[in-house]
Parts: structure tokens; sequence; C-alpha cells
């Protein structure tokens, strides 16, 4: 599997949040990997919190990484390094089996890239397919009919929204956001629940509605640690079913470690 020969792929995605990490014992598996054990873990984690990932012999495991934040990147390497972990590989666009149709593609986020590559492994052959991503960010991804990633749009995640208000104003208080609130807010508090949680709704429904009108036939992914919460209010009625694939970006990773053959 491993230039190693390690026994099994610890696959890890750095968000700028969180940490998740996956591992697989048959990263090759069809028609989409999924890990045998999971966990997500903050940006300060402890060594308490990767070291049941880590195989009585390190040299056993090999780790790959995908990431969008280089200080957490370099973290990790440096804490596998000292556990004798020999087999380390941090994602790379390159690595990546699918095109990336986009002006620069070496600015995608990893993240992206590996729900794609995840997501030709699970669209059917003729059909494009829309990815929404609910985590610190929100992104809302197109994977063409044939396969490549196409582009899509970026918006704030609901705690990062919710925090910007606090942040660039003067009276408003930081609220957290989780269950659908009422539309209509009665305090302040209730009002920026409603504008936040709605908004981000309102937002992801119309650009699924938008791309689904124009690359017809579609599929529906959603993916990310925000996501079970809102998949019943995302879509409207007339877009196509939405599929919940929790794994998707670790699936992801694994995949593009074997470098799987794309969906066309």
């Amino acid at each position: 599997m491993t230039s190693t020969g390690a026994l099994s792929l610890v696959a890890v995605d750095i968000g700028n949040s969180r940490i998740k990490l996956g591992e697989f014992n048959h990263p090759a598996a069809a028609p989409l990997p999924l890990p045998s054990r999971s966990v997500g873990v903050p940006l300060d984690w402890t060594d308490q919190d990767l070291r049941p990932f880590l195989p009585e012999d390190p040299r056993a495991c090999a780790w790959s990484i995908a990431s969008v934040n280089r200080p957490a990147t370099a973290r990790l390497i440096e804490w596998l390094a000292a556990q004798g972990v020999q087999d380390v590989h941090v994602v790379a666009h390159g690595d990546m089996p699918l095109a990336i149709e986009v002006a620069r593609p070496d600015l995608v986020g990893m993240d992206r890239l590996a729900n794609a590559v995840a997501a030709n492994r699970l669209r059917a052959p003729g059909n494009s397919a829309i990815i929404i991503s609910m985590g610190s960010a929100i992104t809302v991804d197109l994977v063409s009919v044939s396969g490549a990633f196409a582009g899509g749009a970026i918006l704030p995640g609901m705690a990062m929204a919710a925090r910007a208000l606090e942040e660039f104003t003067d009276l408003l208080p930081l609220v957290e956001v989780h269950e659908p609130p009422a539309p209509l807010g009665k305090s302040t508090a209730e009002a920026i629940r409603a504008g936040v949680y709605w908004g981000a709704v309102g937002a992801v429904r119309e650009l699924v509605s938008r791309l689904a009108e124009r690359h017809a036939p579609v599929e529906i992914l959603l993916t990310g640690g925000a996501a079970p919460d809102f998949a019943a209010v995302l879509t409207k009625e007339e877009d196509p079913p939405l599929r919940f694939v929790p794994h998707l970006t670790l699936s992801g990773i694994a995949i593009a470690v074997m470098q799987a053959p794309r969906a066309g």
C-alpha cells in the first residue's frame, strides 16, 4: 500500500478550527473507502488525543495529511516524527486524481479537492455532483460530468458569521447558533440567530438551485461537522435528493493516496 509496507493508513484533514482523523484498513475499497474509526480534535490537541491512532509499532501505519493550516501541519509532523512514524505524506495539489478547472488550482483548499475526489466515486456516470461542506466556512462546489473540480462558492460558516457580528460591532453579543431558530427574533440574540442561520441556509439553497439548473443531471452530497443539523433544510423540494456522507473528505484523502482512477 505504501513505500514502507504499512498495514493501515491514517488520513488527516487539518482545517482552521479542528483536525479530523480516520484510520483506513482498506483504502482501495469500492465504491468509497470508509474509516474503521475516526475522531475530531481541536487544533490545540494533546498527546492523549492522537496516541490512540498509533499502532504498537508506529512504522506499521502511514499518515497522509491534507491541510489548509500550515502551522497546525508543522506541529503534527513534528509530533509524528517524535513518535517514530516514518511514513508521513502531506498531500499536494498534484496528488489529487482529478482535473482542477479553475484559474489557480494551487490555491484551492485541499479539503475541497478531497471532497471532489470522493464524489467521483459516488456519482453515477453522466451525472455532475454538487458538494456542500459545512465547517468553519461553508463551501458549495461542483464536480463536472467529466469528473473535474469546476469551482464553487465559499461563505462564512455560522459560528464565523456570529463571531464577526460580535467582533465588528459595539453592542451585538456573541451567540451560538445550533437548532433552527424562529425566523422572527424577539431579542437581539434571537435576531442574530435567525439572520445567521436562515441566511446561511438561504445562500446554500440558492447556490444549489442555480448549479442544479445549469448542470443537470446532478447529485447533491453533504458533509462537514455541522452538516447533520442542517440536512433537512438545506435544499428546496424541487432540488435533487441530498445525500449525507459524513467522512467524504477523509475518504477522498485515502483515495488520493491510492491514486484511484477518475470517474467519467
